[in-house]
């Protein structure tokens, strides 16, 4: 293939040249977004039913979802939670599931029971879960002084909104923070009493007055007409003009009777910035768009704004694009470094400026065409597929180095400059493709990982075999050409070794000659430095991303107390009132307005979002926020945290390492605050680990009503109208509405804010002769403790008690003692946890672990028709960990995904050089074999040390380029050089410690192996 094709240069070239134009058009429609698409197996349905407890809400709503909602297709867990004013419930399905129909499938049941809930809720929300349902950036709208704010409201919903919403790539703009307004009725009690008119009629009166009659039909000869009648109500004016009649016959105008104004409706959630009270839009992209292209957009419209609406400020926060572009950076840093370093290393090693310009022009051309292949399976631009392109960067220059110094070696033993680029590419063909097989052999069974792990693994798998597939297209076809074009004038050969370079190879020499002289204690201590990487794997901390120094927190914060949401918002401005004035802060208080929120809320809950200069000032002011909640509210319970980017948001796992789940038996009543005391010191008896309680054994002060029936029945008052007028008495109620071209405004009967005595006595109740009765006269209240939460899953209610640290050995104790503990109080106990998920996941690794080294081992077999050799390069792997191992614990860094990430590419060279020394010894030694005079052990180590000084100069070109390209990243600073830095002490740990011991482990250990053949 390669001497027919390097006959025909124009054909190659132009091939060439027409990829890399196909390539850019592709790059201009790949989408960019800062994850993969994929389709989370989650769905939650939200419930909001204000002024009510969580024990209905469980009851009225939630109780029967569930028991609909159980019989789903592939529904692996349910959990909800029922809260004042609210309830969430999460459905978690089997990975694999089509999600779209599961969303389709649960609206259906929701419609279906739509009749049974109660009326007065609005339909639950269904919220399918998607990477692609982050937001990409956060605009805030904060008023000027003078400015009102439900106007402020109804030009974010009805103008900002659409118009951002007109922008292309945006699919959802979501809100939070707004207010609207009602029509109040507070009627004049002694004016009624003196008219003798009663409240009810009034309300009849604005029903009547708004009532639509619908469409009639008038036939006019043979013509047919439709008449509407309009409302007779359009605004407050014609509200006061409306007329009601007493007994007597006296017509009296509504203003007589009651205030009549436009309130503001009960606030349920605020949002401060910079501590003010104000508007969030959160935008969201398409999921084929680009993000690069959408932000700047976003940008662009903001600025319009401010210059278009002067009464409001505009400001932009949590640009999550920087994720995106740190790593679009990244990539781009390494690719130049990559070709500035492989140039100068190349010059340096060989002492020829045509080499470089050749990698020079390599490099690119084989990334370019990786995005031609990224369009063509479907992959999008993401942090996962640039992550793996990342990875393929040291293959991809590994392979140009080892061509070039084949074609460069086969010149220098006298070959012509044709016959040296065909023989110097077919040499190495076989086990360059060997090596890539065995690097997609160790990565892509990774693939087959269950849920988001998996998923996000496709992504990396499928960009590393692209730009390694790309990168060997390169380099057998259009590399062997550059070569033949750039030195075809010349027949002079080229000076294949530098200074530099017989420098470096006379140090080698020397210490292959002493490692050859003692080669049993040489492989010993290699072999020996094997356990050393098992013990430091065990050691180093393990997380999963790598510790990003952030200057951004999150302090969530719950009360735990009976306040409303306006003491909630004055408590969160004393802790911004702790803070300097530089830092950024952002507020949502009370129950999220966001539509595409999945989070828990009630209006004692609170998130506050701090961003400041750096971490000095970061680590300051959270132990300051941290002392002034302790010593302020000890009530409140609040967690400090790095405030979570989209990727956390997604791939981060919530919820307790270990939870014990307690649940009555026949029961469906949640258990009394005693009984937590009680399995709580039983839990925690030969164990050192304290638990925490769950959120179903939380427990708050609540009003608790007694109505006195015996007196309601003596006085012939209907109980059912007796609970109306109470419900009125304790809240206004919503009469009628008017509707005007899509805009909606309420007309409610509202009370004055008084005691709650003085408003039970200002309602009244009619008894079996007319008699009117004050409520407060058949109701009595006292206070109690009640469940703050509710949290039950498939098999009803339960509460739990949850270890967020605890040993492996105390969790076998609990699991073998908890049950009898249960069954003695009568209750029946289930564990859960994140802590079972990770063993399932270990479990599940190690097989795929264990089926990639076999796929290795079948391979490398393969490759050199041999059972023994393939287990050389298996065992020069602990050798490349063992490096990077020791530079991750020096630097003081974690194991984690990017470290991991950073092994494997390390890993991948070190198996090329591998592969490629076995191969030439076999290839040599094959040559020995031909002539029975010589000695055959000589000649054997000849050709042993021959190979080493071969594979001497492509194995150090490829490790020094590799790692000079990355050494930036360990002093720049940015969120970017945050998550790479792991990546980089992996790869420059193992090609430095790691290659420098394979060096010598590979032809000794091939000595060892091969003394049986003679």
């Amino acid at each position: 293939m390669v001497r027919f094709l390097i006959k025909r240069p124009i054909a190659v070239l132009l091939s060439f040249l027409g990829l890399l134009v196909f390539s850019v058009l592709a790059i201009r429609h790949l989408p960019i977004s800062l994850l993969p698409g994929i389709e989370v197996p989650s769905i939650v349905v939200k419930v909001d039913y204000p002024n009510n407890p969580a024990r209905i809400i469980e009851n009225s709503v939630l109780n029967p979802i569930r028991t609909e909602l159980n019989a789903l297709n592939n529904l692996k867990s349910l959990e909800s939670t029922a809260t004042s004013e609210s309830g969430v419930i999460n459905l978690q399905f089997n990975y694999g599931t089509r999600m779209d129909l599961a969303y389709i499938e649960i609206n259906e049941k929701i419609d279906r029971l739509q009749e049974s809930l109660p009326r007065d809720m609005d339909r639950p929300r269904i919220i399918r879960v998607n990477t692609s349902d982050i937001p990409i950036i956060r605009i805030q709208v904060t008023p000027r002084a003078g400015t009102d704010f439900i106007e402020l409201s109804e030009l974010t919903e009805r103008v900002l909104k659409k118009r951002l919403e007109q922008l292309d790539g945006v699919s959802i703009v979501d809100i939070n923070g707004t207010r609207s307004e009602f029509i109040s009725i507070d009627p004049y009690r002694a004016q009624l009493e003196a008219l003798n008119i009663t409240e009810s009629q009034i309300e009849q009166t604005l029903k009547t007055a708004n009532q639509e009659l619908g469409q009639l039909s008038i036939k006019d000869g043979q013509y047919r007409y439709f008449v509407r009648m309009a409302n007779r109500l359009d605004d407050i004016e014609e509200i006061k003009k409306l007329p009601v009649k007493n007994p007597d016959g006296d017509v009296v105008p509504l203003s007589r009777l009651a205030s009549i104004s436009f309130e503001q409706e009960k606030v349920q959630s605020y949002h401060l910035f910079q501590g003010q009270e104000g508007l969030v839009i959160t935008v969201h992209k398409q999921a084929d768009a680009k993000m690069t292209e959408l932000t700047p957009l976003v940008y662009d419209a903001v600025e319009l704004f401010k210059k278009e609406y002067t009464e409001a400020d505009f400001d932009l926060t949590q640009d999550q694009s920087s994720l995106l572009n740190a790593g679009i950076s990244n990539l781009s840093t390494s690719l130049i470094y990559g070709g500035v370093f492989a140039f100068a290393v190349l010059f340096l090693f060989m002492g020829n400026y045509r080499l470089p310009i050749i990698m020079g022009i390599t490099l690119p051309v084989s990334l370019i065409i990786s995005f031609l292949l990224f369009y063509a399976v479907g992959l999008s631009i993401n942090i996962i597929s640039l992550s793996g392109l990342a990875l393929g960067l040291g293959m991809l220059i590994d392979n140009a180095i080892i061509v070039i110094d084949n074609i460069s070696r086969k010149r220098s033993e006298g070959l012509g400059l044709t016959e040296a680029c065909i023989s110097g590419v077919n040499e190495v063909m076989s086990p360059l493709i060997s090596s890539v097989l065995t690097t997609l052999a160790v990565f892509v069974p990774l693939v087959f990982l269950n849920g988001l792990s998996g998923s996000l693994f496709y992504d990396q798998a499928v960009s590393v075999a692209i730009i390694l597939g790309a990168s060997l297209m390169v380099a057998f076809i259009l590399l062997p050409l550059l070569y033949k074009l750039f030195f075809g004038k010349s027949e002079k050969r080229i000076n294949e070794d530098s200074a530099f370079f017989r420098l470096i190879l006379r140090g080698y020499k020397s210490i292959f000659k002493l490692v050859w002289k003692f080669k049993a204690v040489s492989l010993a201590v290699l072999v020996l430095l094997i356990p050393l990487a098992y013990l430091l794997l065990n050691s180093l901390p393990k997380t999963g991303l790598p510790e990003i120094e952030k200057t951004e927190t999150l302090v969530t914060i719950q009360w735990n107390a009976p306040i409303d949401v306006a003491a909630n918002k004055a408590r969160l401005q004393s802790i911004l009132a702790e803070t300097p004035e530089s830092t950024v802060s952002e507020s949502d208080i009370g129950l999220s307005q966001f539509l595409l929120s999945i989070s828990e809320g009630s209006v004692e809950h609170a998130n506050l979002y701090l961003k400041f200069a750096d971490q000095q000032q970061k680590a300051k002011i959270e132990a300051q926020i941290a002392a002034f909640l302790s010593q302020s509210f000890p009530e409140a319970t609040f967690e400090i945290t790095d405030a979570p980017n989209a990727f956390d948001q997604i791939f981060v796992t919530e919820g307790s390492y270990f939870v014990a789940k307690w649940k009555n038996l026949g029961e469906s009543e949640p258990m009394k605050p005693a009984m937590m005391t009680t399995l709580k010191q039983a839990s925690e008896q030969n164990i050192e680990s304290e638990s925490i309680a769950g959120k179903g054994f939380v427990y708050e002060n609540a009003l608790e009503g007694s109505i006195d029936i015996e007196a309601l029945s003596t006085y012939g008052i209907n109980e059912g109208a007796f609970k109306t007028a109470l419900g009125n008495a304790l809240d206004g109620y919503l009469v009628t509405e008017i509707r005007r071209f899509g805009e909606v405004t309420p007309i409610k009967i509202t009370r004055p804010q008084t005691d709650l005595q003085q408003q039970l006595q200002q309602v009244f109740v009619s008894g079996a002769r007319g008699e009117q009765y004050p409520v407060s006269r058949f109701v009595n209240f006292s206070f109690s403790s009640t469940e703050k939460n509710i949290t039950a899953d498939r098999t009803g209610i339960y509460q739990s008690l949850e270890w967020d640290e605890i040993s492996e050995s105390e969790i076998k104790i609990l699991t073998s003692k908890l049950p009898a503990v249960a069954s003695q109080e009568g209750l029946t106990v289930d564990f859960d946890g994140t802590y079972f998920e990770d063993q399932e996941n270990l479990q599940q690794l190690l097989f795929i672990l264990a089926i990639s080294v076999a796929l290795l081992y079948f391979i490398l077999a393969a490759q050199f028709e041999s059972l023994v050799q393939p287990l050389i390069v298996i065992f020069t792997l602990p050798l490349g960990i063992l490096g990077a191992l020791i530079i991750i614990y020096i630097s003081g860094a974690t194991l984690n995904v990017m470290s991991a990430i950073g092994i494997i590419v390390m890993l991948g060279i070190m198996v090329n050089d591998a592969i490629l020394k076995i191969d030439t010894i076999n290839r040599l030694a094959g040559a020995i074999n031909k002539d029975q005079s010589t000695d055959y052990r000589a000649q054997l180590t000849a050709a042993i040390a021959k190979t080493g000084e071969i594979r001497l100069k492509p194995i150090l070109m490829t490790s020094i380029t590799t790692i000079l390209a990355l050494l930036p990243v360990v002093f720049a600073d940015g969120i970017g050089a945050d998550l790479q830095r792991p990546l980089v002490f992996a790869v420059i740990g193992g090609l430095t410690i790691g290659t420098f011991t394979a060096l010598y482990f590979v032809p000794l250990a091939y000595w060892f192996l091969s003394r049986k053949a003679f």
